[in-house]
């Protein structure tokens, strides 16, 4: 990072301000754009030169970000990506032009806006959001990604207004915070939107309510199965279609293909204001290039192990579906989740393709006892054991497991973040 705000506090370094901000507010969660954006204006973030992309989604913004972020810099634009949570590295959570922000940098920016809060209590999330916004505007990059934490309409992102705003999939998650059925949480993922502005909505049934918002605000939305499509192809490639493009035999993909199908949209609305030149074998080399840790990330050890975030049921039927298609011997499923995820129907739809069941509590706040995730859900009691953290249960996993079996290790965030270490 080149140009930094400087600042002083009696916190040293990256780490002494995490803990600091980790007690700074009453509660972990507390949704609501007036503190953040009171601040914001104290800092004078904008960002006039940039474009900025929001992505809000219940399952799939990480790897649309990831392929548009790969898109831009491929087309020597200058892009930086914001995202949450982070799996090793708070300094993940920032990335221009795919390097992390270094640590000077974050500290820099909390002294800052240590100094312009005066008495306004901000939450975690809510601190860190803006650290990364007055770093940005110091650097005003090319393009800015933005992907939302949770929900959207009061989200700590959603205080910028978006260029294209983009909405993946809707699906129950968050209850507590956006409502019990998809039309609520539909609504809350609207807000990102902007009036005169472009939405692109890659969910393919999506809630009612998302396009009635759309509607009310004057929201430009472009629509998955009307505004454009995707066809499969005998030889594993795919189409990708809209009323102005066609881009044929595409390569399959590493991550879902839904998000890719969802991202070239957002590239094909911007590719007049951005100068983006846009063809399959441009598509096909972003195709091959994206990645994302975490996300059906495969390592090959005694056995095959794939990590994956995902932590609800929308998640869990991909993975099955993937799961389907690998056709393993036997799976070996690792699993550790929250307290307030839906345990019993993200297992569900998994509960055929496990062979046995390794699960681990998360001893983190919020973290699930491994006890209680198995007495909420319907695994067969002698397919599974319980393990004081998700380290021990991973290691009885690789133990049973034969050459060719795979181990499976997925519920959050967190759980991805303990094996992975043990990984890499």
């Amino acid at each position: 990072m080149s140009k930094m705000i400087k600042g002083h506090s009696v916190r040293n370094n990256l780490t002494e301000w995490l803990s600091y901000l980790e007690n700074l507010h009453s509660v972990e969660i507390e949704l609501g754009l007036k503190r953040i954006a009171a601040v914001a204006k104290n800092l004078s973030i904008a960002f006039p030169t940039s474009t900025v992309i929001t992505v809000a989604g219940t399952n799939g913004k990480g790897t649309t970000c990831a392929f548009l972020e790969n898109a831009f810099l491929a087309q020597n634009l200058t892009c930086s990506v914001y995202s949450s949570p982070h799996i090793e590295r708070f300094n993940e959570r920032l990335r221009l032009n795919k390097c992390e922000v270094n640590d000077d940098a974050l500290v820099s920016a909390f002294e800052t806006i240590e100094g312009a809060r005066g008495d306004i209590s901000l939450t975690y999330y809510e601190y860190t959001t803006l650290a990364a916004l007055l770093i940005l505007t110091a650097e005003q990059p090319d393009v800015i990604i933005l992907e939302v934490g949770l929900g959207g309409r009061l989200d700590a992102t959603n205080i910028i207004d978006a260029d294209v705003a983009v909405i993946t999939t809707i699906d129950l998650d968050h209850q507590s915070f956006l409502g019990n059925t998809r039309e609520a949480i539909g609504f809350e993922k609207a807000g990102i939107m902007r009036a005169n502005k472009a939405v692109v909505v890659g969910d393919t049934n999506p809630p009612s309510s998302l396009a009635a918002h759309a509607t009310d605000i004057g929201a430009n939305p472009y629509y998955r199965e009307q505004n454009f499509t995707i066809e499969q192809a005998n030889n594993n490639t795919w189409h990708w279609r809209s009323s102005e493009n066609a881009f044929s035999a595409l390569n399959g993909c590493q991550v879902p293909q839904d998000n890719v199908a969802t991202a070239i949209m957002v590239l094909q609305l911007l590719a007049d204001k951005l100068m983006l030149s846009l063809n399959s074998g441009f598509l096909n080399q972003i195709i091959a290039e994206t990645k994302v840790a975490g996300r059906m990330e495969k390592f090959s050890l005694d056995c095959d192990v794939i990590l994956d975030v995902g932590h609800n049921p929308q998640a869990a039927r991909y993975l099955a579906s993937q799961l389907q298609q690998l056709n393993y011997p036997k799976v070996h499923a690792v699993l550790g989740m929250l307290a307030d995820k839906d345990a019993s129907n993200t297992i569900t739809p998994l509960l055929s393709a496990v062979s046995h069941w390794y699960v681990g509590t998360l001893n983190v706040p919020r973290g699930r006892e491994a006890k209680n995730i198995v007495e909420s859900t319907q695994i067969d009691a002698t397919k599974v054991n319980c393990f004081d953290n998700v380290s021990q249960a991973f290691r009885m996993a690789k133990q049973n497991a034969k050459a060719t079996d795979l181990i499976l290790v997925f519920g959050s965030f967190y759980t991805v973040a303990e094996i992975r270490r043990l990984l890499v």
